[in-house]
């Protein structure tokens, strides 16, 4: 029984050793078969069984002898794949992994530029377009849609559609309070292209407001002008002379109606210019 008790451990040491040595040998192997399968994937077109197979390749990176794989091969075809089905974010994740591999050339890292700049590019796009949350979402796979302290690209164009939103919503409430100076002031501080072109209707509005208004100051010098009413005449000379030279029209309208001796007042649901 003594000499049983002392080749039991033998027994269990050979066998321990058999198994990492079978494991070993398997890795070996399996190694060897990896490259050839990685070959076909790649070659047929079967781009993720490529991924998983580099992927295994590189697990196997502490077995003596193993030679480099250039598993950007996989990954640059992946991402060009992402990248044409507009999954933006996935294509500039696995494109990073290439810049950052040993497979990593200065032309993937161009790609990746060239990428990013495509993105910005289509964010403005699409914002010019009028279409906000399209450009935001091209700009969230950069990390450039929001930021806390609000210093993200999209954070800018956030500001600037509020901005012109904010405009225009003025513009609308002094158009059906028939304030067509004030209107005008604020539909020419619109400076988006989309917000202009939705505003051009209002705009309509104020001009044929605006010429109204000569018309009535035209019919009172025909009867004789009113002592307590300034010249629309005068009064629209003087402030395109200041639109001219730069002043914004509410601001002109107020210096011009100074000018001529008046002040203004609202006079109804408008405002106009009185002695």
């Amino acid at each position: 029984m003594a000499i049983r008790r002392h080749r039991l451990p033998r027994f269990w040491l050979a066998i321990t050793l058999g198994s990492v040595a079978a494991a070993i040998g398997l890795g070996y192997w399996w190694e060897r078969q990896l490259p050839r399968r990685l070959e076909q994937a790649a070659a047929n077109g079967r781009l993720d069984d490529c991924l998983r197979y580099s992927e295994q390749l590189a697990a196997l990176s502490w077995l003596p002898g193993r030679s480099p794989l250039d598993r950007g091969r996989c990954l640059r075809a992946k991402a060009d794949q992402l990248w044409s089905q507009e999954n933006w974010g996935e294509a500039l994740r696995l494109q990073r992994q290439v810049i950052n591999s040993r497979a990593g050339t200065p032309s993937d890292r161009e790609r990746l530029a060239r990428w990013q700049r495509q993105l910005r590019s289509l964010a403005r796009t699409r914002f010019q377009a009028g279409d906000l949350q399209g450009a935001l979402a091209a700009l969230a796979p950069l990390g450039e849609a929001r930021n806390d302290d609000g210093s993200a690209l999209g954070d800018d164009l956030q500001v600037i559609w509020n901005r012109n939103r904010s405009q225009m919503e003025r513009a609308t409430m002094l158009v059906k309070q028939q304030r067509w100076w004030e209107a005008l002031d604020s539909l020419n501080r619109i400076d988006h292209p989309w917000w202009r072109q939705q505003s051009e209707p209002l705009r309509q509005q104020v001009k044929q407001g605006l010429e109204q208004l000569k018309g009535q100051d035209r019919e009172h010098d025909s009867h004789g002008s009113l002592p307590h009413t300034v010249s629309g005449e005068k009064l629209d000379a003087l402030v395109q002379r200041r639109i001219a030279a730069g002043m914004d029209e509410w601001q002109a309208f107020q210096e011009a109606c100074r000018e001529l001796g008046g002040k203004v007042v609202e006079a109804g649901p408008e405002s106009a210019c009185q002695r």
